[in-house]
C-alpha cells in the first residue's frame, strides 16, 4: 500500500499541484501584507486617518457596556461585533490575487497561441467530376479516371 501511495504522490500532476498550493499560500501571505501594510494605510489616511482593520460595528454589548475603542476590547468584553474593516481588507486582497491570476492565465494563453504550428500545406484536392479526395499533384482521378485540368 505504501508503494502505491508513493507512486500516486510522485505523479507529475500531484507534485505540480502541491507546488502550486505552496506558492499560492506564500503569494497570499505577500498580498495580505501588501494590502494591510502598504495599500490600506494611505487610503485610510486620505479618508481621515481610518484604520480599516479596526473598523467594526457592535451588534450586542458585552459585560462592561461600550463604547469600545478597539475590536480586541469588544471581544474581551464579550460583545458581538461585525468586523467589516477586516472584510474590506480581505476583499482588496482577493481582488489583487484575482487580478494576478488573470494576468498569469492571459500570459499562458498567449504563449500557447504562439506555440501552435502554422497549418500544413494541403496534400489532397477534390476531383471536380466525382468529388472524391485525390492527391494534389494528380493529373488523372483514381476513382472516376477523369483527366484533370492542369493548374
Amino acid at each position: 500500500m505504501l508503494k502505491e501511495f508513493k507512486k500516486f504522490a510522485m505523479r507529475g500532476n500531484v507534485v505540480d499541484m502541491a507546488v502550486g498550493i505552496i506558492l499560492g499560500a506564500a503569494f497570499g501571505a505577500i498580498v495580505k501584507t501588501l494590502v494591510d501594510q502598504v495599500i490600506m494605510p494611505p487610503i485610510g489616511m486620505l479618508l481621515g486617518d481610518v484604520d480599516f482593520s479596526s473598523l467594526f460595528l457592535v451588534l450586542k454589548q458585552g459585560a462592561p457596556a461600550g463604547p469600545y475603542a478597539t475590536l480586541a476590547e469588544a471581544a474581551k468584553a464579550g460583545a458581538v461585533t461585525l468586523g467589516y474593516g477586516s472584510f474590506i481588507n480581505t476583499v482588496v486582497s482577493f481582488l489583487i490575487v484575482a487580478w494576478a491570476v488573470f494576468l498569469l492565465v492571459r500570459g499562458i494563453n498567449r504563449l500557447q497561441a504562439q506555440e501552435e504550428p502554422p497549418p500544413a500545406e494541403p496534400t489532397e484536392k477534390d476531383c471536380p467530376f466525382c468529388l472524391m479526395a485525390i492527391p494534389i499533384k494528380a493529373i488523372k482521378c483514381g476513382h472516376c479516371t477523369a483527366d484533370l485540368p492542369q493548374a
